[in-house]
């Protein structure tokens, strides 16, 4: 009587752990199917200006900063008489060797990415 109970109880409970089993091996199964490999793709690297380019960047004194005097590369004030470089266009204002570091990797102003390039060839033509 106690077999019978233990059959009754046990077979139909071992039966549909086989059947979820059988279906998550499928389930596994068509997700390796349907799963193609991609190769990550490196990002396109950003170029920074040229020797010649950063030349024609201007130079002005921490004095004649128009929007404010904290360098947002290194984060420390422009003091007045700390050469300073204002870029054209957008006129923000950085330590000359904190711009020279940044522009010699990317061709866009650090605070509002506006793109550099174009307005060194073309200084009259203002975006803003």
């Amino acid at each position: 009587m106690l077999l019978a109970v233990f059959l009754v109880l046990f077979l139909p409970c071992a039966g549909l752990s086989v059947v979820f089993l059988i279906y998550m091996c499928l389930l596994w199964y068509s997700a390796l199917s349907n799963y193609e490999f991609q190769i990550p793709v490196k990002p396109k690297a950003e170029k920074g200006l040229s020797a010649s380019q950063l030349k024609k960047v201007p130079k002005v004194t921490g004095k004649e900063l128009v929007l404010g005097t904290e360098c947002a590369v290194c984060l420390d004030d422009i003091e007045n008489d700390q050469p300073a470089r204002l870029f054209p266009g957008c006129n923000h204002g950085f330590h000359v060797e904190c711009a020279d570091a940044w522009l010699s990797k990317h061709a866009v102003c650090p605070i509002c990415r506006s793109k550099l390039g174009p307005l060194l060839e073309n200084p009259d033509d203002n975006p803003c």
